[in-house]
């Protein structure tokens, strides 16, 4: 793995798992449990100067993607409750990206989201503990991605995204010696 590579995956792609024991998923929720308190103990004594340092060359800033943790983590709770309350429902796709260029992303301070995030996963992890095997079994259908995954594969990939995200800032404030 190259440096640019390194950069933008620092704990490498999302593996798709074969198979997610009940351990695992176990542990998945406890990520989605812990994250709020954990990101916010990563970067409570950033500077405004620090929030707006891009991770890597040509990425966010540190602000950007606390955005988007509060943009993605809603977008994937609403998915969880549809999957939960309709039939494999097709979610609605958005374009991160161009959130990320929105001004309440570039500008805002990054409170509103942290408050987003602690909210979200407080009310995700209530949800998550309660479910049957057979509930985590549920879907929705990505049709970007043309695929149904149940909500265990979905619990598995955010537990991912949440470590993804706080290697790029983690990885940062090492490099800076922050």
């Amino acid at each position: 793995m190259d440096i640019t590579d390194y950069k933008r995956f620092p704990i490498g792609q999302f593996q798709e798992p074969d198979n997610i024991s009940d351990i695992e998923l176990d542990k998945h929720i406890k990520v989605i449990k812990n994250f709020p308190e954990k990101l916010k103990n990563l970067i409570e004594d950033f500077s405004d100067d620090q929030l707006d340092t891009p991770y890597r060359e040509g990425g966010w800033t540190v602000r950007q993607v606390i955005h988007h943790l509060a943009d993605s983590h809603a977008n994937s709770f609403i998915r969880f409750k549809l999957a939960l309350t309709e039939e494999n429902p097709t979610i609605k796709p958005y374009d991160e990206a161009k959130w990320a260029e929105l001004q309440d992303s570039i500008n805002m301070p990054v409170k509103p989201a942290m408050r987003m995030i602690k909210g979200i996963h407080q009310r995700w992890y209530v949800i998550l503990k309660s479910l049957t095997n057979k509930q985590f079994e549920r879907t929705f259908h990505h049709p970007e991605k043309e695929k149904d995954n149940n909500l265990r594969y979905y619990v598995a990939l955010y537990s991912w995204h949440c470590h993804h995200h706080f290697a790029h800032i983690e990885t940062l404030k090492n490099e800076q010696g922050w």
